[in-house]
């Protein structure tokens, strides 16, 4: 018998897969202004990053090209040396796994290089619930969360989400693919905790590399690590430094 876990709310069929529509700019520039949003570690201190994946099956097709952004995302930070990471994922029929905060980004990219997808349900909540935990005892810069499917009650999704936007935690919602009732839930987190979300597949693939690397350097070092990014040639940079204006 399933064993109940309280985070996990009831879960119903998944949706089948509408056709896929990338991000629009003004889906781009709603995304660089909730970034624009995300606080930088105090002075002295590390910021914070939970980056949250889907792991299921369905996410197979694509999962060594998305890790491979995400490896990028974690460089950017390790060049920064100011950010930890803790990795969160699931996948199967139970399985919801949560690292410890690291500040080694060859140390994340070997972990999420040995992980495969497995069939079972989402369990956003469950990943929701952590983060709340890791907030009430510090605070976290932002969330990333990757996925492609949400089959959770919405309403049980919405009530953790609205307590990260009171603990001033965004998170940065990345849909893979176009499933249109996924895309509601995820837009909702987005908005009730001030963050952004963007949906995208492998021909966006460039523009959210760009667009993560950003986040994690502001996350990490502020404007600073943004004019030091923009100095490299690094477009996302330059984008998200427009956003910011004379902050």
């Amino acid at each position: 018998m399933k064993r109940h876990r309280p985070q996990l709310p009831e879960q119903s069929p998944r949706p089948a897969e509408a056709r896929l529509q990338p991000s629009t700019s003004a889906e781009i520039a709603a995304f660089l202004e909730a970034a624009r949003r995300t606080v930088p570690a105090a002075a002295g201190r590390r910021g914070r990053l939970v980056f949250a994946l889907d792991a299921t099956m369905s996410r197979q097709p694509t999962w060594d090209r998305a890790c491979a952004l995400q490896a990028e995302m974690f460089e950017e930070a390790g060049r920064i040396g100011g950010l930890e990471v803790k990795l969160v994922y699931y996948r199967g029929h139970d399985e919801c796994r949560a690292g410890r905060w690291v500040a080694d980004a060859r140390a994340l990219a070997g972990l999420m290089a040995r992980i495969d997808c497995r069939g079972g349900a989402t369990q956003i909540g469950r990943v929701l619930g952590h983060v709340l935990a890791e907030a009430r005892d510090g605070p976290i810069a932002a969330v990333v969360f990757v996925g492609d499917a949400m089959e959770e009650d919405p309403d049980a999704i919405a009530v953790k989400a609205g307590e990260l936007g009171l603990l001033n935690v965004p998170v940065f919602v990345f849909q893979e693919g176009g499933n249109p009732a996924a895309g509601r839930v995820f837009a909702e987190i987005a908005r009730l905790t001030r963050g952004a979300h963007v949906r995208f597949d492998t021909s966006a693939a460039a523009e959210l590399g760009m667009l993560l690397r950003a986040v994690a350097a502001f996350a990490a070092g502020g404007r600073s690590a943004l004019v030091a990014l923009e100095g490299r040639g690094e477009p996302g940079a330059r984008l998200l430094l427009a956003k910011l204006g004379s902050r």
